[in-house]
């Protein structure tokens, strides 16, 4: 059975029409930790509400710090207790277990009231912010005093230190790169310590401590909790954005030299379509006309009733295995992105190209999170508490060096199986963004492009996907054929299989980490793994490869009794890859049948 064309042009103009109509507020995202008894016997999640082994995480207390002295003193009890601790931001988007503690007896230190614009030096350039302060208001008081942060991430519901965690970052191969981390000039960050310092210490990270300071850019939350974070800032400016939308036949040549020709260039790619957008993105003169504003469409709130047609179609799709309906959809949510200009606006109005304005306008967007309580009738697309958005998020960053390959081998599936990517296309594509070399022991290695590849997830999770090899193939060629660098906030659990050998500093991190924390209380299981110092990354069982937990190296780990079989991949033959034989699929259903 094959779900009708009309039918699926029908839900996703539903969810169009709805997102441009749906109003300008939206019911504000749930706290992600949870508790049943004031702040004791608690419960934390993700934005999206689940991990990627859909475990719980439990803690036994929150403490909600308002000034660095409290922070102090909860971080002083949890040492003198030997207490399992995690920091924890209010809108906790990290798809990996960082904010797991070990076990049921941790606590949680939420950076939630620690939200506070502690300084704006306009002579220095400088703000200093405490850790909870959302990038959002750090863009916004950095403008009223005519200042800019230039490269941020797209997505402005982060917090500082949430974001310096995992490395967030922007676009872009100009300057000291697109990673927040890179401009910030000073950290203060509390650690745990001996009784001789009151079982905490504040330590005042800056460039003459240039060792510590690197650790502590990216630090995967195990160093301890950062208190205030300085950030070194420019003056206010204008930019003049355009998208190009060009065929893909020389994307590989491409994405290697443009990102040196435009400051906050990045590229937005429909494989199937065989298309790529463009985005030529510079600096211009404070006078060029213009009151351009970015309200990125897919960040901006959503009427719960359009989210539930579409992730109904979605399933309807998979389960019946329409890859027609997934391409008719993705075609006309990728033109209908285009007409409207992604949410790009001058005077509140699209009429075309170039769209000017000044930076903290255009730089990043979320609206969804403009919060009044409505209900649930409108919500962020990703939402747990409705049937919304439900996917997997695999990124990682790859060399300019090997870029053009990996661009060809994904070329090569494509052609292999034409309709293979319309499912994450629906997504609107992959996105692929600049980054630079880091100083951060963790950070990146060399300049690269990110890759951003999101995808439908069940809701159950030994259903396998439509396409389920072609993903996965994508996912090992770029993790371990190209030596890509997986994205600390984001991927599913085998990303992080042998990571950590990947990062030329990480000795020099893992010392730091020894002096700060020495009893691991900032550490969790989890966490031991991503850093090489204990196994289990990945877990074997019946379906462990369907979501991530696994490579498969049996048949058991993909589905076997719904035709999908451990196989090696189809240009990558090192790769192996849940695969749906056609054959073995008919005989199961015969049997079906019989039965």
């Amino acid at each position: 059975m094959t779900m009708p064309i009309s039918s699926t042009k029908n839900s996703f103009l539903i969810l169009f029409v709805f997102m441009i109509c749906g109003g300008v507020i939206a019911t504000p995202p749930e706290d992600p930790i949870q508790c049943s008894s004031k702040n004791t016997d608690c419960t934390i999640t993700n934005t999206y509400g689940v991990f990627p082994d859909r475990s719980i995480c439990h803690a036994a207390e929150v403490i909600y710090p308002n000034t660095e002295e409290e922070l102090i003193s909860a971080v002083a009890s949890a040492s003198k207790n030997k207490r399992k601790v995690k920091a924890a931001t209010r809108f906790s988007h990290s798809i990996p277990k960082l904010v797991c503690p070990d076990g049921e007896k941790g606590l949680l230190i939420s950076t939630k009231n620690l939200n506070k614009v502690l300084k704006i030096d306009k002579e220095a350039r400088t703000m200093t912010v405490q850790s909870g302060v959302s990038l959002r208001e750090i863009i916004s008081k950095s403008a009223e005093a005519g200042l800019a942060l230039p490269y941020t991430p797209y997505w402005w519901g982060l917090t500082i230190g949430g974001l310096m965690g995992t490395g967030a970052h922007g676009s872009t191969l100009w300057g000291k790169g697109s990673a927040v981390h890179e401009y910030v000039l000073q950290i203060r960050i509390v650690t745990p310590a001996g009784p001789e310092d009151g079982y905490a210490k504040v330590r005042n990270l800056d460039e003459s401590q240039q060792q510590h300071l690197n650790a502590a850019r990216v630090s995967l939350g195990v160093l301890g909790v950062i208190s205030q974070v300085t950030l070194n800032l420019e003056p206010l400016f204008k930019r003049s954005l355009t998208y190009l939308i060009k065929d893909d036949s020389d994307l590989g040549d491409e994405l290697a030299s443009f990102g040196r020709k435009h400051e906050f260039a990045d590229v937005t790619w429909y494989p199937s379509q065989q298309k790529a957008v463009y985005r030529i993105d510079d600096r211009v003169s404070v006078n060029t006309s213009g009151n351009g504003l970015y309200d990125f469409f897919p960040f901006r709130p959503t009427l719960s009733a359009a989210l539930t047609v579409v992730r109904a179609t979605e399933e309807l799709q998979e389960a019946t295995r329409d890859a027609n309906g997934k391409c008719v959809g993705a075609k006309l949510i990728t033109a209908t992105l285009s007409g409207i200009g992604y949410g790009l606006t001058d005077n509140g109005i699209f009429l075309g190209y170039p769209i000017v304005g000044f930076s903290n306008r255009m730089q990043a967007s979320g609206t969804c999170l403009d919060s009044r309580n409505d209900g649930l009738f409108t919500a962020c697309p990703w939402d747990s508490r409705i049937k919304g958005e439900f996917f997997h998020q695999t990124a990682f960053s790859i060399p300019l060096s090997v870029v053009k390959n990996f661009i060809e081998d994904v070329q090569k599936l494509v052609e292999l199986e034409p309709k293979s990517l319309c499912g994450l296309e629906t997504a609107n594509g992959i996105l692929m963004r600049y980054v630079t070399a880091s100083s951060a022991y963790l950070g990146k290695s060399e300049d690269a492009v990110d890759f951003d590849i999101t995808y439908y997830r069940s809701k159950d999770p030994l259903a396998p996907r439509l396409f389920q090899d072609i993903l996965e193939e994508i996912e090992q060629i770029g993790l371990f054929k190209y030596g890509g660098l997986p994205h600390w906030g984001k991927n599913r659990n085998l990303a992080f299989l042998g990571a950590i050998k990947k990062y030329h500093n990480a000795d020099k991190f893992l010392k730091v980490k020894e002096e700060y924390d020495p009893q691991g209380l900032f550490s969790s299981l989890w966490t031991d793994q991503m850093l090489g110092l204990k196994e289990g990354v990945t877990t074997f069982k019946d379906g462990c490869a369907l979501e991530g937990m696994c490579i498969c190296s049996q048949d058991s780990h993909c589905a076997p009794k719904k035709g999908y079989f451990c196989r090696p991949g189809r240009i990558y033959t090192e790769a192996r890859v849940c695969t749906r034989d056609v054959k073995k699929s008919k005989e199961a259903d015969d049997v079906k049948d019989e039965l």
